[in-house]
């Protein structure tokens, strides 16, 4: 008389518990909704520090010189770019780490919204990173005049370069590993 029930029943109770476990794994990715929300709450909060800033244009604007006028622009405009980061982490990040997003019958969303892939976010990210920092870096040049301070102007600089360089980098990495993924 040979017995194998034993071996035949941890089985099944191994397939389950590993089925729990991929099944809390798997639903953990909801933890991150939370984030996503409260990146849309700083999003609400930096555009009412856009409604301020935009009054204190509109009130300063006659009776300013032309490069405060574009300094106070560039400051609009950086304000701008980050909440348009902010959107597209928001987005990309739900779409690729939580659930996709359903935009069938809604016709007047932007295509990009489901077209981001992580490689995407992070290219968008960088870039958009990068004209931040530029918009700093030209805020600091245009304020030569008034204020120029050698070392802040270097650090600047050197900060922007490597915001540039890194976004470079990344763009050439990605570039190389999608041609490596395609020549396989």
């Amino acid at each position: 008389m040979s017995e194998q029930p034993a071996p035949a029943q941890s089985k099944p109770v191994l397939k389950s518990i590993g089925r729990g476990f991929e099944s809390v794994l798997l639903s953990s990715r909801w933890l991150m909704a939370p984030f996503y929300v409260g990146l849309i709450v700083s999003l609400a909060v930096l555009f009412l520090k856009f409604l301020r800033m935009l009054w204190e244009f509109i009130l300063h604007a006659p009776g300013a010189k032309s490069n405060d006028t574009i300094l106070d622009v560039l400051s609009l405009i950086d304000v701008t770019l980050v909440g348009n980061l902010i959107l597209i982490v928001v987005f990309s990040g739900y779409e690729n780490f939580v659930s996709r997003i359903d935009t069938s019958g809604q016709p007047n969303w932007p295509i990009w919204i489901t077209k981001i892939d992580f490689a995407g976010l992070k290219q968008k990210m960088l870039a958009s990173i990068v004209a931040i920092s530029a918009i700093h870096v030209l805020e600091a040049f245009l304020n030569i005049d008034s204020a120029f301070d050698a070392t802040r102007m270097t650090w600047l600089v050197s900060v922007h370069l490597v915001f540039v360089i890194s976004a470079l980098l990344l763009a050439l990495s990605d570039r190389w590993g999608a041609e490596k993924a395609s020549g396989e």
